[in-house]
């Protein structure tokens, strides 16, 4: 798997991304950008650990605040299709993470404990002292560590598309379509935000590196969740195997599997609709 890895996810966008079948009609056969996002009252960076950390923030006098947290290789720019929503009655937060959209890197590897720390450095900066986070994939896992070793910080946590160790990774994933489609999008928005828009391909590379050997949590750092959990996922899941996220659910206490009907791993951008109401119905907005 690593092989396929480090190889397959920095020419896949190049070699996918337009052969999905003209007759497909499905939601999780398919990927549609997200809408744009609306003006932010704050934007900015922020100097977070060793990186400026770009972020941004919605309905800034709005309730219980919520924080956004991308997937692999995305941005802010993934959460069109939630902001207007979340900011109805909510305070929202959205970031990218190191190396990601706006956000500068530096020598160190990208690790998700790493990253987790700079989520929390942000909290800091923006004097936010505890969050309801909503994580995509890599930002899940992220909200998987908050919840283990910060749960001081945290209200609850909504986990899409996330594993817990690299046994939930689905190798089958390299030759899916619709991940292609995926990837170029963020090949594009990549080129359209970063301070070095030329540099995807070793951005790719070098964060392939850590998904060869994170996550990596036991079950007895999982069992120490207290704060509510949903661990969801599409009903047409491509990137994590299905028993995987099942098994990640049951080894939260109380935490409440949620499988989101005809959507893949980029469910929020395939059915929003079904996809926030889920998140609302766990805020308790609903």
């Amino acid at each position: 798997m690593r092989t396929v890895l480090r190889l397959a996810f920095a020419t896949l966008f190049l070699t996918l991304m337009n052969v999905l079948p003209a007759s497909a009609t499905d939601a999780w056969l398919t990927v549609h950008a997200p809408a744009p996002l609306p003006a932010a009252d704050e934007s900015g960076m922020a100097p977070v650990n060793d990186i400026q950390m770009y972020y941004e923030v919605y309905n800034a006098g709005g309730g219980d605040p919520v924080l956004l947290l991308h997937g692999g290789l995305g941005s802010t720019l993934n959460w069109g299709n939630q902001v207007p929503d979340l900011m109805k009655t909510h305070k929202v937060v959205a970031v990218d993470s190191r190396g990601h959209g706006r956000s500068t890197r530096s020598a160190q590897p990208f690790g998700y404990a790493l990253m987790a720390s700079d989520v929390l450095a942000m909290m800091d900066h923006l004097k936010l002292d505890k969050v309801s986070v909503i994580g995509w994939s890599d930002g899940g896992i992220i909200g998987l560590i908050l919840a283990m070793d910060h749960p001081e910080r945290l209200n609850k946590l909504f986990a899409f598309g996330a594993n817990y160790n690299v046994s939930g990774f689905n190798p089958a994933v390299m030759t899916n379509p619709v991940v292609g489609q995926a990837m170029g999008v963020a090949a594009q928005d990549y080129q359209n935000l970063s301070p070095k828009p030329g540099d995807f391909d070793e951005f790719v590379k070098q964060i392939s590196a850590m998904w060869e050997s994170q996550p990596d949590f036991k079950p007895e750092q999982l069992a120490k969740i207290t704060e509510p959990t949903v661990i969801a996922a599409g009903q047409s899941e491509e990137a994590i195997f299905p028993e995987h996220t099942a098994e990640l659910a049951g080894l939260i206490p109380g935490a409440k599997l949620v499988i989101i009907p005809n959507v893949s791993h980029m469910g929020l951008w395939q059915d929003p609709v079904a996809f926030n109401a889920a998140v609302a119905a766990f805020l308790g907005d609903k």
